[in-house]
């Protein structure tokens, strides 16, 4: 039910399991369902116009096939986007005198842990936002699973970074008093951070300092509405790949684990590549006692999860068409 249900479509996984190759193949299969798709990349090494063969597309929303639109997301460009918009909305609202440090502190966050993912949240978040406008389901082809899980769990710890920000005018009292609307415990406990900020928080405030606590509820409203949207079973889903082969379901099970921790709906797993019953040669006969075991550690391991087993194909898969005949497979597998 996951293409018949679902809002939005994340789908993970480490790096050469075959994620763009899923997750296309998945969208082509939601759009000859009749669903409107778009298919978004967040993987800095873009292969979606590979996927299709075409031209790199980038950051525009490109028609790739009937009913369905695909959109690559640029991490550093979206970084330098980001950090020039608060650098602007803060210089607006800011005294000239504030100017030398605003662009000295976007200089050491552009080059600061955890930037790229700060900006991919925030575009992520309007590009859900758009896509449940205009389209009946967004899947993403997220990047190799380290990323993916950092930038889930990104919504709580930017709001300590929001606060940051507002600390850095903190010179105005009233805008200090509505610091604990933003983060609780004045962002030494962000266990629950995004917790509805207060409706009237900038009741009272001069104009500059409502302007500038107005931006920063923005977008913590933002991100928060794109977490309620992420752990709702109801409207979302997580679907992990993984190949029959030992360092995949060991960094498979590593971040089961996690995204079972943090309550987001995993709806299962897409096990990829399994060699065919057909393919012959003493080889391939040795690879398959070994994928064997490695099956019968999956099953035995992931038995929670709904598991979708697909198998390895003779040629590359490129072109609408190629991922027509993969979506086909997905749809025998029980997507």
């Amino acid at each position: 039910m996951l293409l018949t249900d679902k809002k939005v479509l994340l789908v993970g996984g480490k790096g050469g399991v075959g994620k763009t190759t899923v997750s296309s193949a998945l969208a082509v299969l939601a759009s000859e369902r009749g669903k409107k798709v778009l298919l978004v990349s967040t993987d800095p090494a873009h292969s979606l116009a590979d996927a299709f063969g075409r031209e790199p597309f980038g950051d525009r929303i490109t028609r790739l096939a009937p009913n369905l639109d695909g959109l690559e997301l640029d991490p550093d460009r979206e970084v330098e986007q980001h950090l020039a918009k608060v650098t602007a909305q803060l210089k607006r609202f800011t005294r000239p005198e504030m100017f030398s440090e605003i662009e000295r502190q976007m200089r050491l966050t552009r080059q600061s842990p955890g930037a790229q993912e700060a900006a991919m949240l925030e575009r992520i978040a309007h590009t859900i936002e758009l896509g449940l406008t205009d389209y009946d389901v967004v899947i993403f082809d997220t990047a190799p699973t380290g990323h993916t899980l950092r930038l889930l769990s990104l919504p709580e710890a930017m709001a300590a970074w929001t606060q940051g920000l507002l600390n850095a005018n903190q010179r105005s009292a009233k805008l200090g008093e509505v610091l604990g609307h933003l983060t609780p415990k004045g962002g030494r406990d962000i266990t629950n951070p995004l917790a509805d900020p207060a409706e009237h928080a900038t009741a009272g405030m001069d104009e500059r300092n409502k302007a500038i606590t107005e931006t920063l509820l923005s977008r913590q409203r933002l991100l928060q509405r794109t977490r309620e949207l992420l752990l709702d079973k109801q409207r979302s889903a997580l679907l992990f790949v993984l190949t029959p082969e030992k360092l995949p379901i060991l960094e498979t099970g590593r971040a089961v684990k996690t995204l079972l921790d943090e309550k987001l709906p995993l709806a299962g797993l897409v096990v990829n590549r399994i060699l065919p019953a057909h393919a012959d040669g003493e080889f391939l006969a040795q690879r398959r006692l070994q994928e064997q075991q490695h099956l019968a550690q999956i099953e035995q391991q992931f038995s929670q999860l709904r598991r979708y087993k697909v198998p390895l194909q003779a040629t590359d898969i490129q072109g609408v068409d190629a991922l027509s005949r993969m979506a086909t497979l997905l749809a025998a597998a029980g997507l």
